[in-house]
């Protein structure tokens, strides 16, 4: 084969200009025909290709291969053991079958390799397939590869929000559910029952809102302002503190359906029900995660503790407060309400 073709692509280039005479390939005029042949093809190719000759496993690889070896030097003249010597004990086995005849074809196969100056684990779909030289007898083989780690990624990262799309939504459908049964059972008519329904789905809806608006976790604050913002004719009505808190999904839907139960609540028959009523709402957070939250109502008509226990009440002390693995209570205070739960930030059961 002619060293002018070869000549024609930067490997061809550095094939063409390197001294054989040293490598246990030897010069090129005494490599056999079906080795030139298949190292022709390869720098001609323009699919990710090597060629690995001899019992040493000397490389000849063409341009479209260099991306596959990211920074490390060039793989010409040298042992494919040593190119890749940080993954050898897993291709190698895989090689030395090749070497034996037996091709081998992988999608996907994850190397820890280091290619930068960092070990990274990197995903790749191969196959190894023999080579013959003049007399028949494996000598060698070419590696087809192309590197699949942004794919194998992409699909992972989707696998992760389809799972998490289906637990939130089945945790969207109890909590509506629970909602709907239980604004049925505490309603007196069937008007009440509709409007308290609607009321509360549309609060939930909100929440929903929010948590699909981030990216990440939902800020406790930006739960409480959202649920809170509705039911104050002037934001002087309401104090909001307390230190930065990120919650989990499940968490901020629950605790935006408790702020909006306190605060209609506080609506209708407490602290904003009248001009100089006062909300306070802060919470603290320690160095293990454990969240403190209050919320006072002062200035308002003078409360009394209720007869019956509603939804509301259930729903803030047992249902939000497994959210956050804690316990909370509701205080009839004769000058305001009083809501506190105890819990942690940590994420609630991921089932």
């Amino acid at each position: 084969m002619s060293e002018l073709t070869w000549a024609e692509s930067r490997m061809g280039r550095i094939v063409a200009e390197f001294d054989w005479s040293k490598n246990p390939l030897g010069p090129i005029e005494s490599w056999p025909t079906s080795l030139k042949t298949i190292v022709d093809v390869t720098l001609s190719s323009k699919f990710p290709q090597a060629v690995i000759w001899g019992p040493e496993f000397i490389t000849i690889h063409n341009d479209a291969f260099l991306p596959i070896l990211g920074n490390k030097p060039l793989a010409i003249g040298r042992s494919f053991a040593d190119v890749w010597a940080e993954a050898w004990s897993e291709i190698g086995p895989i090689a030395e079958k090749a070497y034996t005849g037996e091709p081998t074809y992988i999608e996907n196969f994850p190397l820890r390799i280091r290619r930068k100056s960092f070990d990274e684990l990197a995903h790749f779909t191969f196959c190894y397939s023999p080579l013959r030289d003049d007399e028949g007898k494996v000598a060698g083989m070419v590696d087809t590869v192309i590197e699949t780690t942004d794919t194998v990624r992409a699909k992972q990262i989707q696998d992760v929000l389809r799972r998490e799309l289906v637990h939130r939504v089945k945790n969207t459908m109890a909590v509506t559910n629970a909602v709907v049964s239980a604004s049925m059972r505490h309603a007196t008519n069937l008007a009440e029952a509709r409007d308290t329904i609607t009321r509360r789905i549309d609060a939930l809806g909100k929440a929903q809102n929010l948590i699909s608006a981030s990216d990440d976790g939902v800020l406790l604050h930006d739960v409480v302002v959202n649920a809170l913002a509705p039911h104050l004719d002037r934001d002087e009505r309401a104090t909001i503190s307390g230190p930065a808190a990120e919650l989990t999904s499940e968490q901020a839907t629950g605790m935006s359906l408790a702020i909006y139960e306190l605060a209609t609540n506080a609506l209708k028959y407490g602290a904003l029900s009248v001009e100089q009523g006062h909300v306070a709402i802060r919470w603290t957070i320690d160095e293990k995660k454990a969240l403190r939250f209050k919320w006072r109502e002062s200035g308002g008509p003078a409360v009394s503790v209720p007869s019956r226990t509603g939804f509301g009440s259930r729903l803030n002390n047992q249902i939000v407060a497994s959210y956050f693995r804690g316990r909370a209570e509701t205080d009839y205070q004769p000058e305001g309400l009083h809501f506190e739960l105890n819990g942690s930030l940590a994420a609630a059961d991921q089932a």
